[in-house]
């Protein structure tokens, strides 16, 4: 590889970074108070004997299920679990839903299954326009169930379908799964330390 190439890939790698850096940083001035928002609805829901729910598409997917796991096990301290379900993980009712049915319904189908007054089901894409997402969105609001959503863009039509719309202001997709990364462990944060206390309450 030549110094010219080399040079290329390190101020591609920091253009990167100062991007992802810079949406964090106008992200947290425009939403905290959303968090703040978000978290909270997270705390009535599991103080009141309720279930969260979280669904998304591709690397949403993973995110889904990544912060259900947060919930489940533990975030930073050891405590009780906490009922939340990806539905994302569970191939069987994914594949059959979309072979008999719609693949747009295969979100629905299970939160018109499970979930029951009470709930709460939290959404992510990064366009805001997946027709499963808008569907399952609307399927919670049909049920009476609230909603967060994590979005990018302009929050496409999944914004006017959430209680609690959360916003990235880009279009570029890894950089906003970067943010609701960061912005979804802050709601693990936030809703553990309300319910359990901090890792320095423990000190």
């Amino acid at each position: 590889m030549s110094n010219q190439q080399h040079d290329s890939m390190e101020a591609r790698a920091r253009s990167a970074f100062e991007e992802s850096i810079r949406l964090k940083e106008d992200f947290i001035r425009r939403e905290a108070g959303t968090l703040v928002r978000a978290s909270l609805r997270i705390v009535e829901t599991f103080r009141q004997g309720g279930r969260l729910y979280l669904f998304g598409n591709g690397g949403s997917a993973a995110d889904a299920q990544h912060i259900a796991a947060e919930f489940i096990n533990r975030f930073l301290v050891d405590r009780a679990g906490l009922p939340a379900l990806a539905l994302t993980t569970d191939s069987s009712a994914l594949t059959s839903i979309g072979n008999d049915s719609d693949f747009t319904r295969v979100f629905s189908r299970q939160l018109e299954a499970l979930a029951r007054t009470g709930d709460l089901v939290w959404a992510f894409s990064t366009s805001g326009n997946s027709p499963n997402v808008l569907r399952g969105l609307e399927s919670a609001r049909s049920m009476g169930i609230g909603s967060i959503a994590f979005l990018g863009g302009d929050g496409g039509g999944a914004a006017a379908l959430a209680e609690i719309p959360v916003i990235v202001g880009s279009r570029d997709t890894p950089r906003i799964q970067e943010v609701h990364s960061v912005a979804g462990h802050v709601i693990c944060e936030l809703v553990e330390t309300h319910l359990f206390g901090s890792r320095a309450d423990e000190d």
